[in-house]
Parts: structure tokens; C-alpha cells; sequence
């Protein structure tokens, strides 16, 4: 599809990624370790004595390999993935090691800069899932985008 500038964009239109991630056990707790040390990500022991009863990636880990398969996807907005934040961010139901994972979003929204005619933002709801097509996260997000470039 290559590169959208801003008025390439409008609301309902969809977007997936065919590139898969699979969670392996060891990145979980590697992950986990650096940014997210708690047991339930760490220890199998612990974590089948939590409320999450088993083993469960970091929500942060996901959101990672969510902008991973986003940049992967065929969601290319001019000048890049580039946030200016979120509305929302939720994990309904934790990733497993052996999960794998994709991800689909929709434009919401599309508004010009009033103040920088060179770019707008976007809406965007990203929707990560597993091999069972179960949500694991979604996220609602402003992006920036490059308007296209006016030529002489």
C-alpha cells in the first residue's frame, strides 16, 4: 500500500498486520526482569498462585510487540508511527507464553493541524489478538501525520 499522508486517511478505514509474533517463555521473564519484575511475569510458581493462575507476559511487553507489528503492517503514516497519546489502553486478558499475536486497527478520526498546516491527527484503535482471535490489547491513539507535500 506504501506511505499515507494524512488526506489519504478517513474514518472506518481498516488495517491489518500479516506478520505474527509468537510470545516465548523466555522473553516473558526476560522482559519482565528489567521492566516489569513482578513474580507473576517471573515465576511459574507464583504466577499459577496469582489472579492471572499461570504464567502472563507484561502488559507493557505486549504493548511492545504491538508497535512492532504495527511498524510491520500495512499501516504506513507518513513521517511514521509517531504518538501524541492515548485516549485508552486496556489488556482484557493476559498473553501466555505460546500465544501468538497480531495485530488490526481502524482510523476513527482524521482532523487537520489548525496550527501546522503540514500535518494533522489521526484516531487510530489498535486491537492486538491471539491465535484464537481473542483481544489481548487495545488502545486508542492520536497520531501525527505529514499532510502531502505541496509541490511547485
Amino acid at each position: 500500500m506504501g506511505i499515507l499522508y494524512l488526506e489519504d486517511f478517513a474514518p472506518g478505514q481498516r488495517f491489518s498486520g500479516n506478520t505474527r509474533i509468537r510470545i516465548e517463555e523466555n522473553r516473558v521473564k526476560t522482559f519482565a526482569s528489567e521492566f516489569d519484575p513482578q513474580p507473576f511475569h517471573l515465576d511459574e510458581a507464583a504466577a499459577s498462585a496469582s489472579l492471572f493462575r499461570g504464567l502472563a507476559a507484561s502488559g507493557w511487553h505486549t504493548a511492545a510487540v504491538t508497535m512492532r507489528l504495527l511498524v510491520d503492517s500495512a499501516f504506513q503514516p507518513a513521517g511514521g508511527i509517531v504518538g501524541a497519546g492515548f485516549d485508552e489502553l486496556r489488556w482484557p486478558r493476559p498473553v501466555r507464553p505460546g500465544d501468538e499475536l497480531h495485530v488490526e486497527s481502524e482510523v476513527l478520526e482524521v482532523r487537520p493541524s489548525k496550527s501546522r498546516p503540514e500535518q494533522g491527527l489521526i484516531k487510530v484503535r489498535t486491537n492486538t489478538l491471539n491465535q484464537n482471535g481473542e483481544v489481548v490489547q487495545t488502545s486508542v491513539g492520536n497520531l501525527v501525520v505529514l499532510c502531502r507535500p505541496a509541490f511547485a
